[in-house]
């Protein structure tokens, strides 16, 4: 392209509440990618991250951790930034929303939007989740508990500020009509449009007066902004916009070719924030991609849980490439995606030991021992050499639509399916035997130079996953000392062929990319280090007994419990994909269930009652938020709800209540 075209992206502004899990880092990662693939193919890229750092929750624990918000935040961020750099995050701008510029533009929209009658004053009467930060109506907040998270919500009445949302519905449900692709995947805007839009929206509280850290109102002392409506605004602040001036770099980037989010935000990103830009007169983002999340096996990460994996610690067990590779390889483009320690291993073994490590380390050897290092010419082709480049062709042209459509896992196989057809090429061509035979050179020179250059392209395919491993493969095909091959564009991998040789050199000494992982040494290694941070857990959990019993009193009976203690018990409809038996048990069953976010296995003991072909496509009652347990060596990740009684013979029977097949998955049952 002559002229430059511009791409702007940018993710969710992490909340410094605690250190990012793996999970938060996906984010990161996937944008990243997506910015290094789209500077391949050229554009003008401004990739925009940062931290949301106000709000009641970072005052709570600054005041436990006896220091003051900022100084909380300043750690926070400080860790969180740390960790981006471990992972090669290669951001434009990094936004704090405690930054002094950020926080005048905000106040200078708020009272804009006040001025202009979007913004009124009234009463808040409701429920408040701090965890969230989320707002909740009495119809919201079933048996006050959190829509999003289950926790226990906060009875709130105050003086408050409200955004008009209900003025803007109309324009909102036409805008989303009229762009079918603004929210993706199309899962996701049903979810929207047809559970928070349609139903009616109601006009949101956007300030609080009940705690101090956050961005004042400064027209009227006492009420702090809405941390939502303060941190939504960074996308345009960053870029210097504010209500009376429009930066350069705001003129040059927006509006957003996509902004890259989790898909438990999505309603902040595609209600709240169309209808600001919409009552500033702005231009809305091109598309709002909600990506799924990264479960820890069947679970939902999180630190309180006592499953949360960090970025930094598999950084240092596994290389930062590694884990880039592993989160976005296996996360779908709509379901959630699954991390274990040993699938981890078992996918860099598979992948990068194997499939890419020792394809480059052979190519590179054989070239030494044939062509003394020299890059040959292809001369003499067979038709395995046009099949080869087709499937090399084509894999680059797949790979490119995939980044464009965001479906990064599919990217990933493709590329793999690319070079496994090289290995396989080695196999067909046989060069150790043609090394033996004088008249088979040119043959031989044809099949290296092939290697050479399907291993150059897949390197740059693998540059937005991998960075730092494609420099280091373009290293083992070039002379240290007279490097001739370099990464290049996007453009330079379109065609087979491009790579001249002009007498370059592989490295005459090439070393090991990714050495294969033993997988009992290594699960030995993260288990003693998990070992040491056991001492810490258990303090953890001595703290929160202790503020259990001072929130409950012991009942004389046991076996009665009260209502808190029956919420925590999280009840929702599951469809049923597959069953089979269990091996030697002749009571249980192995079933996948599909629970409205993602797949989890159970294990039931129904296989005397049920047949597999009785409960496929069945929806049931799941008890979801049990702790996983193995039952006959099988992980079992919740409970199907059935009653067992005797029957006339006396013979022991189950009984499901299956649910009404129009009840969606993931619908709570109260």
């Amino acid at each position: 392209m002559s002229e430059k075209q511009k791409y702007y992206l940018t993710t969710a502004i992490p909340y410094t509440s605690r250190k990012p899990h793996i999970g938060n880092t996906y984010e990161m990662v996937l944008t990243d990618a997506i910015a290094r693939y789209k500077k391949l193919r050229g554009y003008d890229v401004f990739f925009l991250t940062g931290t949301d750092e106000h709000g009641k929750k970072i005052e709570d624990a600054a005041a436990e951790d006896g220091i003051s918000p900022q100084e909380y935040v300043d750690r926070i961020t400080a860790e969180l930034k740390g960790i981006w750099k471990t992972m090669n995050i290669d951001y434009d701008k990094f936004i704090r929303t405690t930054d002094d510029y950020h926080v005048k533009a905000v106040q200078n929209i708020f009272r804009k939007l006040y001025d202009q009658g979007d913004i009124y004053k009234g009463e808040y009467e409701g429920w408040y989740c701090v965890p969230c930060e989320s707002f909740w109506t009495e119809t919201q907040a079933v048996d006050c508990k959190c829509p999003d998270c289950g926790r226990d919500v906060q009875k709130s009445k105050e003086e408050a500020y409200f955004l008009k949302l209900s003025k803007y519905q109309k324009k909102l449900e036409d805008y989303i009509e009229s762009h079918p692709d603004f929210i993706c995947p199309e899962a996701r805007k049903k979810e929207m449009v047809n559970n928070f839009i349609k139903p009616g929206i109601q006009d949101l509280c956007v300030s609080r007066s009940t705690f101090k850290w956050g961005v004042p109102v400064d027209f009227d002392n006492g009420h702090v902004i809405y941390v939502w409506m303060d941190a939504l605004i960074n996308y345009i602040t960053a870029l210097g916009y504010d209500v009376d001036e429009q930066g350069e770099l705001f003129k040059k980037y927006w509006p957003a070719n996509v902004q890259i989010i989790g898909k438990d935000i999505l309603r902040f990103h595609t209600i709240y924030w169309p209808v600001i830009l919409m009552a500033l007169g702005l231009p809305m983002p091109e598309k709002i991609f909600g990506h799924p999340w990264l479960l820890v096996g069947f679970d939902k990460m999180s630190k309180s849980r006592g499953n949360a994996i960090y970025a930094d610690d598999l950084a240092n067990y596994f290389g930062a490439d590694a884990v880039r590779y592993y989160v976005l390889a296996e996360m779908p483009y709509l379901n959630d995606g699954s991390i274990t320690y040993e699938s981890f291993i078992a996918r860099f073994n598979s992948d990068l030991a194997n499939t890419l490590g020792n394809l480059v380390n052979r190519t590179a050897a054989m070239i030494n021992k044939y062509f003394a290092g020299v890059i040959p010419s292809a001369s003499e082709k067979e038709d395995v050499d046009d099949d080869l480049i087709s499937t090399i062709e084509n894999g680059v042209k797949n790979v490119a639509q995939y980044f464009d459509d965001f479906h990064i896992a599919d990217a990933a196989d493709e590329i793999m399916t690319v070079l496994r057809r090289l290995n396989k090429y080695i196999d067909e061509t046989t060069p150790w035997i043609l090394g033996k035979d004088e008249s088979k050179k040119d043959r031989l020179s044809t099949v290296m130079y092939n290697l050479f250059e399907g291993i150059r392209i897949c390197a740059t395919m693998l540059y937005p996953f991998m960075p730092e491993s494609a420099q280091k493969i373009i290293a083992q095909i070039n002379d240290p000392e007279n490097v001739c091959v370099t990464l290049g564009e996007w453009a330079d991998i379109e065609k087979f062929g491009k790579a001249v040789p002009c007498g370059a050199k592989v490295n005459p000494k090439p070393e090991p990319l990714f050495a294969r992982i033993d997988e009992e040494k290594k699960m030995a290694e993260i288990n003693a280090a998990k070992a040491k941070q056991e001492p810490k857990k258990e303090e953890v959990k001595k703290e929160e007994t202790k503020k259990e019993d001072k929130k409950s009193e012991k009942t004389e009976d046991s076996s009665v419990i009260d209502i808190e203690d029956f919420m925590k018990v999280k009840l929702i409809c599951a469809r049923i994909l597959s069953a089979e038996p269990v091996e030697k048990s002749d009571k249980l069953l192995k079933i996948m269930v599909a629970d409205g976010e993602g797949e989890r296995q159970i294990v039931s003991g129904i296989a005397k009652s049920y047949s597999p072909e009785q409960l496929v496509g069945k929806k049931v009652i799941l008890v979801s938020n049990l702790k996983p347990a193995k039952l006959r060596g099988v992980e079992s990740n919740g409970m199907l709800l059935a009653a067992g009684y005797k029957d006339e013979n006396g013979n022991e029977t189950i009984k499901i209540s299956f649910l009404d097949d129009s009840i969606p998955e993931g619908s709570t049952v109260r």
